[in-house]
């Protein structure tokens, strides 16, 4: 946990409210103020003469309402509006002032009469009564209120979603259209698209006999017999058997796997397996294996290192850091361990394309780093991750069926602070620093990422409630006797899966999630003809090379923290290359994979993507770390502006491109015949649609660098200008230093 500062809270609550000056500038609503509540939830707790803080100095801005604690959510209900113009898309589940009770991190209560301040654990009683409650939430907000047992369950049973379903989803599924591995068809799809000739589908684990923590049906090499593999899955952590995740078009295989236990028959399974698997290879590559717990940081230092970064970010005044903001952040080792995560990527994917080999990544329960690692290993490979269908069904895949712990990850029961770890949300930002260098290659854009990791703390979803597919079943079939519900047949009690965005937002707000600069293969806009692709033909060999590379320039493939890797296809890259074939350095296979790709001709977003990894090129993710902060928020400004004009831009086009489909063409009059009326053209897949001719296209008031999100209503900071974090929201980077940012002009 982080440390308390001296902090202005979001929210007062007044029994009477006082009687002061507050009434000649506020009074307090007189309507009568309904909580709007979805199926299944109740009303826990309630408070009238509620004031919501908007301001730290002033209170002319704030509102007064009642606040509402339901076995869901926090919520302030008012009728007063907030007088600064705003912005917000509609969610269905969650209104303005609503914070899903999941998404709470820590409640303090103030004391008004000594000031004192406590933070407040689950069923713990107080010896006062407060007059302020501080939440601190876990999406970087800071708001308010007393909580009940439905935050702090007991049991996974005890969260929101399972009073929500139990009174809205009875019947079979939703409809949505991402496939969700659980049963065989699934991945035998899956093995097709990738053409993995010499794996199978294996349903052994059926009704989990096998290994509790695995899916009912996972991919194997067809040269592994079940019986084979029953017998080797007891030398496992958690019976987690050798399992495939993804095949290259060359041959090699990606798989992940548990420790092995038993250490008098390591070898001999070891050896067993890599023969399986280089069977499976068309040429009988090689295998080589991948220690994640050897070469990356532990979940106890990532969820640490978030902890950090939440406190430079959102909790600690700016006044007591701005002078040492950037080294704060620096310190907090974030973004080193985005960067790590991202090399470690790199190196399997050399393996995989340059070597022609295939990658075992070997973890204790093979559940966690390897989830992160395997997953961005193919966002980088594999263009179909990086279509939004293909990325959902990438998470699902990789992280739901696999058996990711999201319950304990996200620590939604509150039990074990050790086990929690933001594991996806660090996903997410290597996936935001990669669409961030190359973002026409991605079909989805950044506010779709940043949604995805607001759904953890909505305990509605069925991707992030469990430990596993067997702890999900186990809960479901629980949940269905204690309650005595009976269904018919073919009927299926389920929560519905993140995937099915209608269940949050309107259709018009999920076209956020567009992006209107993509060039994948089914983008019907921007290209009026074929994307021009710059995929190799011959294969390289990377054997064995001499060059002329300094040591210090690039470490293990990459370049290390002291040198710098020049921007692909640049007049520097091309002068490093003649001055360095003037010396005789030794250069490895693996520096002279990325050397070679880096100075190669542009990209192809339908192919290879690599990251450069120097600071310079890795910067805070803005939009989920600061979107909150008011005085963080740009007016009219940040990369929405130029989301703006592409969406606009793309839009016209589309509509352009439409009209030509249906024209006939001129008559012999040279009079151009009108088109019969055919079938309406499909809606515009861009949020910001083109504007007419005759009215000149400007930036919206309501547009900001926090959109789609707001932080009116948050706690306000004292003023930011001149200071460092002024300088770095204005574009400084984050690898200088406070003397050299205090030298440069805004």
């Amino acid at each position: 946990m982080f440390s308390v500062k001296q902090l202005k809270p979001s929210f007062k609550s007044y029994l009477p409210p006082v009687q002061t000056d507050v009434k000649k500038n506020i009074q307090p609503p007189m309507k009568k103020l309904e909580a709007r509540l979805l199926p299944g939830e109740i009303v826990v707790s309630e408070v009238n003469f509620v004031r919501k803080c908007i301001a730290t100095e002033k209170s002319h801005d704030d509102l007064w309402g009642k606040l509402i604690c339901t076995n869901f959510k926090v919520s302030f209900i008012t009728h007063d509006a907030l007088t600064k113009p705003k912005f917000r898309v509609a969610h269905h589940l969650l209104g303005e002032h609503d914070i899903p009770l999941a998404c709470l991190d820590q409640v303090v209560t103030v004391n008004d009469a000594k000031g004192k301040k406590k933070v407040l654990g689950s069923n713990q009683k107080l010896k006062f009564n407060p007059s302020e409650l501080i939440l601190y939430c876990k999406d970087f907000r800071i708001v308010c209120l007393a909580i009940a047992h439905y935050s702090h369950p007991a049991d996974p049973q005890l969260l929101f979603g399972f009073e929500y379903i139990g009174a809205r989803y009875h019947g079979s599924p939703g409809g949505s259209q991402t496939p969700l591995f659980d049963r065989s068809s699934d991945w035998d799809r899956e093995i097709k698209r990738t053409n993995a000739e010499e794996w199978r589908v294996c349903s052994i684990n059926q009704g989990y006999a096998v290994s509790p923590s695995l899916p009912e049906f996972f991919v194997v090499p067809a040269s592994l017999a079940d019986q084979d593999l029953k017998q080797y899955a007891d030398s496992f952590t958690d019976k987690r058997i050798p399992v495939w995740c993804w095949s290259h078009v060359n041959g090699s295989a990606l798989v992940r796997m548990a420790n092995i236990t038993d250490l008098l028959q390591q070898k001999r399974i070891d050896q067993r397996i890599c023969n399986a698997i280089i069977k499976s290879h068309p040429q009988r590559s090689e295998v080589h294996k991948s220690d994640l717990d050897k070469g990356l940081p532990s979940i106890q230092d990532i969820h640490s290192s978030l902890v950090k970064i939440r406190q430079i970010c959102v909790i600690d005044p700016f006044e007591e850091s701005e002078e040492k903001w950037l080294s704060l952040v620096d310190s907090s080792q974030w973004l080193d361990y985005v960067r790590t995560f991202l090399k470690h990527a790199c190196e399997v994917v050399y393996l995989l394309e340059g070597k022609n080999a295939s990658v075992i990544l070997q973890e204790e329960e093979g559940r966690d780093l390897s989830c992160v690692v395997s997953s961005l290993v193919q966002v980088m490979l594999d263009p179909h991750f990086r279509t939004m269908s293909g990325f959902q069904s990438l998470v699902q895949k990789e992280w739901v069926m696999a058996g990711h712990r999201f319950l304990d990850r996200c620590n939604h029961l509150k039990k074990n602070e050790k086990e929690e770890s933001p594991l996806f949300l660090l996903f997410l930002d290597c996936v935001w620093q990669l669409m961030n260098q190359y973002p026409s290659a991605f079909e989805f854009t950044e506010t779709y990422l940043v949604v995805l990791s607001d759904s953890m703390w909505v305990p509605v979803f069925s991707t992030f409630l469990f430990n596993g597919p067997k702890h999900h079943a186990d809960t479901m079939t629980d949940f269905l006797k204690d309650k005595n519900i009976t269904l018919g047949e073919g009927e299926v009690l389920c929560l519905p899966p993140v995937w099915e965005w209608s269940q949050q937002l309107f259709i018009k707000d999920q076209a956020l999630f567009n992006n209107p600069i993509y060039v994948g293969k089914g983008a019907r806009y921007i290209h009026n003809g074929p994307v021009k692709s710059f995929r190799r033909t011959k294969h390289k060999s990377y054997s064995s090379t001499l060059r002329g590379t300094p040591p210090g320039l690039i470490h293990n493939g990459l370049q290390d923290s002291h040198g710098t890797l020049p921007r692909r296809n640049s007049s520097a890259a091309q002068l490093m290359s003649d001055l360095f074939q003037l010396r005789d350095v030794e250069e490895s296979p693996l520096e002279r994979f990325f050397r070679d790709w880096f100075s190669g001709p542009p990209a192809d977003p339908h192919g290879l993507l690599l990251p450069q990894l120097q600071p310079s090129h890795l910067p805070l993710w803005r939009l989920y770390f600061l979107r909150w902060v008011p005085e963080a928020c740009i007016a009219r400004g940040g990369n929405v502006t130029a989301f703006h004009k592409f969406s606009q831009l793309a839009d016209e086009i589309e509509t352009l491109q439409n009209q030509l489909r249906h024209y006939k063409g001129p008559t012999p009059g040279n009079t151009p015949l009108a088109s019969p009326a055919g079938p309406p053209a499909e809606p515009s897949r861009m949020y910001f649609k083109a504007s007419s001719l005759y009215e000149p296209s400007s930036t919206p008031e309501f547009l900001s660098s926090s959109f789609p999100f707001t932080p009116v209503g948050n706690l306000c900071r004292p003023n930011l200008h001149g200071t460092p974090i002024s300088k770095f929201l204005s574009g400084a980077k984050m690898w200088l230093s406070t003397e050299t940012l205090a030298n440069e002009t805004i």
